[in-house]
């Protein structure tokens, strides 16, 4: 460690009693390597560091630096022909690209940061004679702290700029843009914000603040506890300035209660949506302004407005309203929709409270509005008239009320057939620029998301540098919404590369660019909302009794609080399969699962199992049993929506030896490893409510979900499901030119 690297920050003066006063005495605490740690040194360690740095400067040809450390001997005794005076001996790399092994207690003398760093990453700093480097790694990490604060503190003072405008930071700032700039587009939207919440009667005005020298308020409200405000500001894609005040709410208390508004899973959202198109009912979608500013706030604040505020600055104003920013205003403007809900004849459904549900006006269905925060999807008979009263009877101020064409990042438009699509293509156009504006170029056209049979989990790759971390988290991000919205054939790459978060290789984010070559050339992928029964006549239920098995006369539990069953009957069928050694450093299985009611794909499943398991049979009634769960609770979540479901659900699996085992009255259990899964999958089939029927894999959708795939394999399984258009019963086996026209 050379001098120019340290840094003297103070100095230490400890006297001793036998000899006070000495210059000995007298010590320094030293910054370290830039900030990576503190030392402190006595008077005459300082000069011997002087000495050499002198040294260095008389004769630099004889200068040398070593860049890292790359191994180690040791430990190390006397008789040891290694042994040069220490117990450990390390391997040093010179700059000129030399390696030698040096003496522990000498390379620790000129850089003890370096020796810690080593100790740390090869489980070291427990070893005698590595020990004393425990307290520079404790350093070193609280300075790591220290510098990412700074660099947050530093981030507030950068300049940010979004379609090409700048973004103020403050009021101040935003009312100087707008002299610059000779207008007063901030100054409208902060005023248009404002006014907005005025007519929401957000605040009430106490007159003026009386504030001490101490910045304390004298005249404030009894009981109620003084907050801040501050704006916050954006610009849209088409230019609109948009301001937006926000309260400091971490200075409130910590609520015990629920302070959060609910909102209603994907997959509920897709069965209200596949409800509308079978029972022939419309599909609106509203977005409430200002939802937050519709429901009172139970905690008692105040601000002191800001120069933002006018002809009120410097005055009291108590906060009213469910304010943006406060702890419990999410949880206010659930209640708030609760009793309007309520009011309207909605009650919750039981499986999904963020789904709303009430009879028709003639009792044949049921109506639902689905709520995600303020976004509502409407499916009844009469949306525009639910719309209304909302509007004219609760005051609500609804933005984009209408026919359903885009929610939650999906598009909604129907085939020239009708049949309605939700398609994610907005969302992959906006994933696609951000691509292209990240690494400077289009992804490369990919058919597969990943190489068939690709083991990413043995990749030895360098790691990413910190931007490539950074781009690594937001691209699995992107990847895991795109998942949810739809794109399933992209489940098992998602989540297998989902695992190398913490520390990705560039072996793995040149993965993720593959991925992305694939969505994008696959963008005309989508959800059909199918409704026709499918035609399961040809399939023959094994006609067993299992009354003189352990299952007796076991039936399917259906819950006596749903409520009446109205509209058309639903069938699911469900598809499973398992991937066997899918990593091959944990040894780990993958189940794979795929819903569909009717004919329209509803809910995908792709994830390593808990356990290791030998062999094919484990692991896919491993697989079978998590399906057999799943479709029990897909059925009671059509109960409880009012939904008729057939008697009867459909599994479809490619292992012969799993099928036959779980239907036939004479199978014996050969491992008791296997009695959870065995168990759990014939007592389904006992009780009568699931078929458990034999498919060739070849045939068998699982496989999207389960394997890293090749095209041929999977296109025709993939063609009906998200990319034909009309009924699957006309899809051919094989892929023409044809049929990628009417894929696009």
């Amino acid at each position: 460690m050379f001098l120019s690297e340290l840094n003297v920050t103070k100095p230490l003066i400890e006297t001793s009693s036998e000899a006070p006063n000495l210059i000995q005495d007298l010590k320094f605490i030293l910054d370290v390597g830039h900030g990576l740690s503190e030392e402190t040194i006595t008077y005459n360690e300082l000069l011997d560091y002087i000495q050499k740095e002198e040294d260095r400067t008389i004769d630099p040809e004889q200068l040398f630096k070593f860049t890292r450390i790359i191994g180690h001997q040791g430990p190390l005794n006397q008789d040891d022909p290694h042994y040069k005076g220490s117990n450990y001996n390390v391997l040093v790399e010179w700059d000129t690209g030399e390696t030698t092994y040096e003496p522990l207690s000498i390379i620790a003398r000129d850089d003890p940061v370096t020796c810690a760093v080593y100790a740390k990453e090869n489980n070291l700093l427990d070893e005698k004679g590595w020990r004393r480097f425990k307290r520079f790694v404790k350093t070193h990490k609280r300075k790591i702290r220290n510098i990412k604060r700074n660099k947050i503190k530093h981030s507030h003072h950068n300049i940010k700029y979004m379609f090409g405008y700048q973004i103020p930071r403050d009021y101040d700032e935003a009312m100087e843009l707008d002299r610059k700039n000779g207008n007063t587009k901030w100054k409208e939207a902060i005023d248009l914000e404002l006014k907005q919440i005025d007519d929401y009667q957000t605040f009430k005005d106490e007159d003026k603040a009386e504030i001490n020298t101490k910045g304390q308020v004298m005249n404030a409200p009894i009981g109620y506890k003084k907050i801040r405000v501050h704006l916050v500001f954006a610009v849209k894609h088409d230019g609109r300035h948009k301001a937006r005040l926000v309260t400091d709410g971490h200075l409130t208390r910590n609520t015990t209660e629920g302070a959060y508004s609910g909102v209603v899973s994907l997959r509920s959202l897709r069965i209200v949506m596949f409800l509308s198109e079978l029972n022939a009912l419309k599909l609106w979608g509203a977005d409430i302004g200002n939802a937050y500013l519709e429901a009172f706030t139970e905690e008692k604040i105040f601000i002191v407005a800001g120069p933002e505020f006018g002809d009120r600055k410097g005055h009291i104003l108590i906060i009213s309203k469910a304010l943006y920013g406060l702890r419990t205003s999410g949880a206010r403007w659930h209640d708030r929709l609760f009793d309007v809900m309520k009011d309207m004849g909605f009650s919750p459904s039981k499986n999904d409270p963020d789904i709303w549900m009430r009879p028709s006006s003639d009792c044949e269905v049921y109506e639902y509005i689905a709520v995600y925060v303020d976004d509502l999807a409407i499916v009844a008979k009469d949306p525009a008239e639910i719309c209304q009263t909302l509007k004219d009877k609760f005051k609500f101020k609804l933005k984009g009320d209408g026919p359903l064409e885009y929610h939650l990042g999906c598009g909604y438009w129907r085939d020239p057939d009708g049949t309605l699509v939700a398609d994610p293509k907005k969302y992959i156009e906006k994933m696609m620029e951000w691509y292209e504006k990240e690494f400077g170029e289009k992804p490369r056209k990919m058919k597969t998301s990943l190489e068939p049979g690709d083991h990413p989990e043995i990749d030895e790759s360098p790691e990413c540098s910190e931007k490539d971390q950074s781009r690594y988290l937001t691209m699995i991000g992107q990847l895991q919404w795109l998942v949810a919205l739809g794109r399933f054939d992209i489940f098992c790459a998602t989540m297998t590369m989902s695992k190398f978060r913490p520390a990705p290789r560039e072996g793995h984010i040149s993965r993720l660019k593959r991925m992305y070559g694939y969505v994008s050339e696959t963008r005309a992928a989508a959800i059909r909302f199918r409704t026709t029964e499918p035609n399961y006549d040809n399939i023959e239920a094994p006609q067993h009794n299992w009354m003189r098995t352990v299952y007796g006369n076991v039936k399917e539990v259906i819950p006596e609080d749903a409520p009446e069953p109205k509209g058309k009957t639903v069938v699911t069928t469900s598809y499973v399969d398992a991937n066997l050694y899918h990593d091959v450093v944990t040894g780990k299985a993958v189940t794979a699962i795929l819903h569909l009611l009717n004919q329209t794909p509803i809910d995908w499943y792709s994830k390593k199992q808990s356990t290791v398991e030998t062999a094919t049979f484990g692991s896919e009634f491993s697989a079978a049993r998590t399906a057999t769960d799943q479709i029990v609770d897909l059925r009671n979540t059509l109960r409880y929506l009012g939904v008729p479901v057939q008697e009867r659900s459909y599994l479809f699996g490619d292992n012969k030896s799993v099928v036959t085992n779980a239907t036939i009255l004479t199978s014996v259990l050969s491992k008791r490893h296997h009695a959870l899964s065995y168990h759990r999958v014939r007592e389904a089939v006992a009780s009568g409510f699931l078929l458990f029927h034999w498919i060739d894999g070849k045939k068998n959708p699982a496989d999207i979900l389960s394997k890293h795939w090749t095209f041929v394999s999977v296109f025709p399984m993939l063609k009906s499901l998200l990319l034909w258009r009309g009924e699957t019963k006309d899809i051919k086996d094989e892929p023409t030119v044809s049929d990628k026209d009417k894929a696009n």
